[in-house]
């Protein structure tokens, strides 16, 4: 019996170890290239991964926040793909550079005009966006992924405070600090070089983060087979000892 539960253990130390490292679920997410400067403009890429193994992403739909609209929203041309720009009237038009601006953009559709985002892939839409808006810390965008079997993956549920991460998060893009004049129009020399820097700092954060859960995933790893050996070893002796007897 003791065996046994010693197998056992071995067996769900194992099981745990596979969990843990198995890979995060891919899903729809925006990102910047470099920073999204506060009262700036941005590029961001919308980051869409193919997840199904008999089907091949043919249709993005990605919907700007309302409350924080954008004047600006230019996609970048993409081959393979149609893309259409929706503007909508705001409720409450605002000011961008002095200028009074009564609609923007709500809504952009990149639609496959061959075969799309194919299994095992993933492919990113580039869109040019501002100005940003200087009294928020994140933009929300909610995106419906279309797949070549009429299936629909809505990523639209939002994060809350102290809450799990939704099975099907909304892509959020997150704003860094304004620049000193307040604006983020270009990067000199000198702005290139601390850029280059920033990055390189988060990459090595980044390196040594992913470091440390490789590390903890080969503990858990080497625990498991040492106790599950153990326990075989233990029931091989038993047997013995009870065949000597």
């Amino acid at each position: 019996m003791k065996a046994s539960r010693l197998a056992a253990t071995g067996a769900l130390a194992a099981s745990a170890v596979f969990v843990l490292s198995a890979p995060a679920f891919a899903h729809v997410t925006v990102q910047p290239e470099g920073t999204a400067a506060k009262g700036g403009y941005a590029v961001v890429d919308f980051k869409v991964p193919n997840e199904r193994d008999d089907a091949s992403t043919t249709k993005l739909e990605v919907s700007f926040p309302t409350d924080h609209p954008l004047a600006s929203a230019l996609p970048e041309p993409m081959d393979g793909w149609n893309i259409k720009v929706t503007k909508s009237k705001l409720a409450k038009p605002i000011e961008v550079h002095g200028k009074k601006i009564s609609e923007a953009v709500s809504k952009i559709t990149w639609t496959a005009d061959g075969k799309g985002i194919g299994p095992g892939y993933f492919e990113k839409f580039p869109v040019s966006v501002g100005a940003l808006p200087e009294d928020a810390d994140e933009l929300t965008f909610k995106a419906l992924q279309t797949y070549s079997d009429n299936e629909v993956v809505r990523w639209i549920e939002v994060q809350k405070d102290g809450a799990q991460e939704p099975e099907n998060p909304a892509p959020v893009l997150t704003l860094s600090a304004a620049s000193e004049d307040g604006h983020s129009h270009g990067s000199s020399a000198e702005d290139a070089s601390d850029e280059t820097k920033t990055t390189e700092n988060t990459a090595a954060d980044t390196s040594a983060a992913s470091d440390g859960s490789d590390t903890t995933a080969r503990v858990l790893a080497v625990v498991g087979i040492v106790v599950g050996a153990l326990g075989v070893a233990y029931g091989v002796l038993a047997g013995r000892r009870r065949s000597d007897a």
